[in-house]
C-alpha cells in the first residue's frame, strides 16, 4: 500500500493493518521528513488516545493528516507503532 499526498509518497508498505477501514502503516515505512509534530489529541473508547502529525510537502501543509496511538488499549494492540492517514491523503495499492 502507498499513502500519497501532494504528489509525494508519504508511506509505502506491504504490511498494513486495517482497522475501521483505515490502513495503519508501520512507523518505519513513513517518510519522517514529511511529518510535523502536532499538539492535537483525540480519544477513541476502544483504541485509546490518538496523537497527530501534520504533513508538510513542497511548502504545503495538511494539518493533523496522520494519526497514531502511542499506547493503544489492549483491544487495539495490533496498531502499536503504526500510523494512519486521512484529510485527502490517498491510500492505494502499491
Amino acid at each position: 500500500m502507498k499513502a500519497i499526498w501532494n504528489g509525494q509518497v508519504i508511506a509505502q508498505s506491504d504490511d498494513t493493518v486495517v482497522v475501521e477501514g483505515n490502513h495503519y502503516f508501520p512507523a518505519d515505512s513513513v517518510r519522517a521528513e514529511y511529518l510535523r509534530p502536532s499538539a492535537t489529541h483525540s480519544t477513541c473508547p476502544w483504541k485509546g488516545e490518538a496523537s497527530y502529525h501534520s504533513l508538510s510537502v513542497d511548502g504545503q501543509e495538511n494539518r493533523d493528516a496522520a494519526w497514531y496511538y502511542p499506547e493503544p488499549k489492549d483491544a487495539a494492540r495490533q496498531i502499536t507503532g503504526r500510523i494512519a492517514f486521512w484529510k485527502g491523503v490517498q491510500v492505494t495499492p502499491d
